[in-house]
């Protein structure tokens, strides 16, 4: 409901970060800041399928900004580049890189440079081929949205639920139409909540009105049941009152916040919750869903630090390439869990902002523009572990080793659309990355291009032995010669495999 941190800014205005190295018996992470800082901060970032990374602009929400890695694939030393506007300046939407490569925006809690409480219903396409966005006309009959829930499905399609009904609405990537879903079963209305995608296609949320009760939503049946309780609570309290949303006045009774959830490698949910009770620094709970049998346990509570417990409610959280889940607090730090353990990992000094897993297994951190707090640049994470040989893509066939400048061509493998979604907050800010990039490296000077992707198969996760397949745009740029080229998902490269480029 509220910028996130906003609250804690306090303890954070004293401190400067240049480099920070967290370290311990078993660990160390570092962050490093961008050498070209952006100019206002980003508010929220999204992984391109050219290896880009565009960036909604933290003070004015209607600019929008492009980083791209340096010749040697470096995005710590990459460059910003000012994009066309957003006009309707949306903060806190429906969003997802869609299996055309383009992003799409839809609704807004508020909109404008003065961020106006509007709920807006307003949508809009981004093609990163011609720098144009292009208006989007809402579902029939849905007046708002803002920080709605949503998922792109398997299929492609964009799932989308209203804030403030049960209702589901798709739209069709391939026409830009929208079909209202008639869903069964569900519990409760969709404010607050996050929806994760699992291996089998299926959709996970845990509710925020009805905690702790949890629900899957399926493509198939179109209807929703129930998963069970999640047994700890991870909802905040709700506040007290009505919110009008203009221009008709609709009563909004917010049923509180929760925390992002990530699907891990080996199956389960990692959900995360917000402050449980009306004592703000009381430490949030978290709960672990197991895909393959159902069930669900409890999790660890987040750590306590100078008598601060954190929660995460309305944040981010990011699927590393080690399988571990490095989850924003609200108080802007980092922790890591590995399946069993939670440890904060960075220092009580930073603020991480935004998080966006990157091709090269790092993880941008968006930090705070100087104007609103010094010192908490935007950063690079570098996490300690490495992922499993079996997590990786694999390539199986490429229509062609012989690449022209300018052409498209077809490759397919397994695994290309990663593990997971790998990207997450509690509602709004969707910011998933299953589906593939191509990372072409020039053998003899060992310069890195990216291969812009697009009309991938499949847009599941966890995909395992089944072919998948993709295509990629050999950019103009690209320096001729022997060169080696991988699939990279969810920060995880294939096996190299050789190709020439003419």
């Amino acid at each position: 409901m509220s910028r996130k941190g906003s609250c804690i800014l306090s303890k954070l205005l004293t401190a400067t970060v240049v480099l920070l190295v967290i370290s311990s018996p078993s660990q160390a992470q570092t962050l490093t800041p961008l050498v070209n800082q952006p100019k206002d901060g980003i508010d929220l970032a999204f992984l391109m399928t050219d290896g880009t990374v565009v960036a909604q602009d933290y003070i004015n929400p209607a600019r929008w900004w492009k980083l791209t890695p340096d010749i040697n694939g470096s995005y710590v030393n990459g460059t910003w580049k000012r994009l066309a506007n957003l006009e309707y300046a949306p903060y806190a939407s429906a969003s997802a890189v869609l299996a055309d490569g383009h992003l799409l925006i839809e609704g807004g809690e508020y909109t404008g440079i003065n961020f106006v409480f509007t709920l807006t219903n307003q949508g809009a396409i981004y093609d990163p081929t011609s720098d144009r966005w292009t208006a989007v006309e809402p579902p029939e009959n849905v007046n708002y949205i803002g920080d709605s829930p949503s998922v792109v499905l398997p299929n492609g399609k964009f799932l989308l639920g209203p804030k403030l009904t049960e209702q589901v609405t798709e739209l069709d990537p391939k026409t830009m139409k929208w079909i209202n879903i008639n869903a069964t079963g569900k519990s409760d209305f969709n404010a607050e909540e996050g929806w994760t995608l699992l291996p089998n296609g299926t959709v996970i949320t845990a509710d925020v009105l009805n905690a702790p009760n949890s629900e899957i939503y399926s493509p198939k049946t179109k209807d929703w049941a129930t998963a069970g309780s999640t047994i700890v609570d991870l909802h905040s309290p709700s506040p007290d009152g009505c919110i009008p949303y203009p221009p008709d006045g609709v009563c909004y009774y917010p049923p509180g916040e929760i925390g992002p959830a990530i699907l891990r490698p080996d199956g389960t949910v990692f959900f995360t919750g917000s402050y449980t009770n009306n004592t703000f620094g009381d430490p949030g709970n978290t709960a672990i869903y197991d895909t393959l049998t159902g069930n669900w346990t409890v999790g660890p509570v987040f750590p306590t630090t100078d008598g601060y417990g954190d929660n995460a409610g309305d944040s981010f959280a990011v699927l590393l390439p080690d399988g571990n889940v490095l989850v924003e607090g609200d108080s802007g730090w980092g922790y890591e869990f590995d399946g069993t353990n939670f440890p904060l990992t960075t220092s009580t000094n930073t603020y991480l902002g935004c998080l966006l897993v990157l091709p090269t297994g790092e993880v941008l951190a968006g930090g705070l523009p100087p104007v609103v707090a010094a010192g908490y640049p935007t950063q690079v994470y570098t996490p300690s572990g490495t992922y499993q040989s079996s997590w990786a893509p694999t390539i199986s066939h490429i229509e062609s080793h012989q690449l022209t400048r300018g052409s498209t061509y077809e490759i397919g493998g397994t695994q290309f659309n990663g593990l997971s979604q790998a990207c997450a907050f509690g509602d709004e800010f969707q910011c998933a990355e299953n589906y593939p990039l191509v990372r072409i490296t020039n053998n003899k000077t060992n310069h890195v291009f990216y291969a812009r992707t697009h009309d991938h198969s499949t847009m599941g996760v966890a995909t395992g032995a089944r072919h998948v397949r993709t295509h990629f745009d050999v950019p103009m740029r690209i320096e001729e010669g022997a060169s080696s080229l991988v699939v990279v998902a969810n920060g995880i490269p294939s096996a190299p495999i050789s190709v020439t480029v003419y």
